[in-house]
């Protein structure tokens, strides 16, 4: 097996298929192995984990996570890289890939194909079980597509411990934000809700064939049992949180009520304001994740 984190053997089958990279799936390979085994050791994988990876490219990452967990399931959105992807992981028997949207994919497959019940249509099928297994989530993910599959995981039913991902450094950063930050918005909330966020390494550019413009990070988020504030539906609190930080400058009266899905009165909001004993002028970044929640319940 030809470990494709090594420069020479990631172009070597770049080349050998006439590959392209796709701006619009965001793909950039790694090559630094320090990084990758940095990877390996934040997510914490061992042979007792089931790895869901989002994005395995031409399987890189794959590949050495396929030497440490029990098992490992790729989706990869990307159909031209399947061919590749076929060679690459020819030697391990513990892999199984689906070509798919991870957005797109209806969950109740997903979590049979996780389980080893049902088998995808790529040729790349393990049927290792998984009963027993801890379930992880890994994956190298694009600024545009970070929140929405971080939304898609987090309220899914999937019984995962942690998510360790590799994003631009700027995105990490604004995971770990509080209120009064400029970074500070839904994406914060959204993962301190969820989870307990710390970056583990910051990842230069040159650690990347394209090399990026940007320096990127893996930050590891572990998964809460129960989160740290009570609220009586989160979803619905998910979009007032998304309408306070649509448009920043507004009062966070104004963004609820100009969201009309929503159906709220200036009345409601400023009633709910007036028993937190907040100013009716109070502005969304400045609303802890525990006055979200009160927020929410009371709305």
């Amino acid at each position: 097996m030809k470990k494709l984190i090594e420069f020479a053997n990631t172009k070597e089958i770049l080349d050998k298929y006439g590959f392209s990279m796709q701006k619009k799936f965001g793909q950039n390979f790694l090559i630094n192995e320090s990084v990758l085994d940095g990877i390996i050791e934040s997510a914490g994988i061992t042979e007792k984990d089931l790895v869901l990876e989002i994005g395995p490219g031409i399987g890189t990452m794959t590949q050495a996570m396929c030497e440490h967990a029990g098992k490992v399931v790729s989706v990869e959105i990307d159909k031209k890289l399947i061919p590749i992807l076929e060679e690459t992981l020819a030697d391990f028997d513990n892999v199984t890939v689906v070509n798919d949207d991870i957005l797109k994919v209806d969950k109740a497959r997903l979590e049979r194909i996780l389980s080893g019940e049902e088998a995808p249509s790529s040729n790349i099928y393990s049927d290792t079980p998984a009963e027993g297994l801890t379930l992880k989530v890994v994956a190298n993910l694009p600024y545009y597509i970070t929140t929405p599959i971080l939304m898609y995981l987090f309220e899914s039913d999937l019984p995962f411990e942690s998510i360790t991902i590799m994003v631009q450094k700027e995105v990490a950063d604004r995971m770990q934000e509080g209120p009064g930050s400029k970074e500070y918005g839904a994406l914060s909330l959204a993962v301190q809700y969820y989870a307990k966020p710390q970056t583990k390494l910051i990842v230069p550019g040159s650690s990347f064939v394209p090399r990026p413009n940007v320096d990127s990070a893996v930050i590891k988020l572990a998964r809460y049992e129960t989160p740290p504030v009570e609220v009586e539906d989160p979803v619905k609190m998910f979009k007032f949180i998304r309408a306070s930080f649509n448009q920043r400058r507004k009062t966070l009266v104004n963004g609820l009520t100009h969201m009309s899905e929503l159906g709220l009165t200036r009345e409601q909001v400023e009633e709910a304001l007036r028993k937190m004993e907040k100013s009716p002028t109070v502005r969304g970044e400045t609303f802890t994740l525990e006055e979200f929640a009160k927020l929410s319940n009371l709305l």
